[in-house]
């Protein structure tokens, strides 16, 4: 279940997908979920009540909330080799292609804030650049302290805005291969 969870992140899963992908056909009561789930936590020492790892998405499932660090591809020479979203000392991964921003308990980067909308904004990175873009969200997407419309490139360090809920772009780039004063 860890792995699938991981395999997902930072996407939430409904109960009925972990018992499908999990499970199969045998028959798992939701209780026996639970305890799972609790055993799971115990494992990482992890909190129910404040998740750093293991997010409880009431009535619907269970995502990874954690920081996942993948190992580099080591044959890129430029682009982007790793992106997040920093919300305080919560991190959220950020994928190659589109990573929606919202409420929505399946939202790629979910922000449990009533000013958020369900659907609020979106980040896109292809070829090593990422995008920001505004979803018709009703507190707007703002980036910098200023509203945005059209998709507007994000460089680290950027703060971005989804109404009053404010969170950090990061954006690990790959070394400059024609660096010549490499510090070990």
């Amino acid at each position: 279940m860890l792995g699938l969870l991981l395999r997902k992140a930072p996407k939430a899963i409904s109960k009925d997908e972990i018992q499908a992908e999990v499970w199969g056909q045998a028959f798992l009561s939701e209780s026996s979920l639970t305890n799972i789930v609790a055993e799971i936590r115990a494992a990482l020492g992890d909190r129910a009540r404040k998740p750093a790892l293991l997010r409880t998405v009431h009535g619907f499932g269970y995502a990874f909330c954690g920081e996942l660090i993948e190992e580099a591809d080591r044959g890129k020479e430029q682009g982007l080799l790793a992106v997040r979203l920093c919300r305080g000392n919560r991190r959220f991964a950020l994928s190659e292609g589109e990573n929606i921003l919202g409420r929505d308990p399946a939202a790629d980067v979910h922000i449990e804030h009533r000013s958020v909308s369900r659907r609020h904004a979106r980040i896109s990175i292809r070829g090593g650049r990422a995008a920001l873009e505004d979803l018709q969200s009703r507190n707007g997407t703002f980036l910098g302290g200023r509203r945005i419309g059209p998709p507007v490139e994000l460089h680290d360090g950027d703060i971005i805005g989804l109404g009053p809920v404010t969170l950090t772009f990061q954006a690990l780039t790959a070394p400059d291969s024609t660096a010549s004063d490499l510090t070990i």
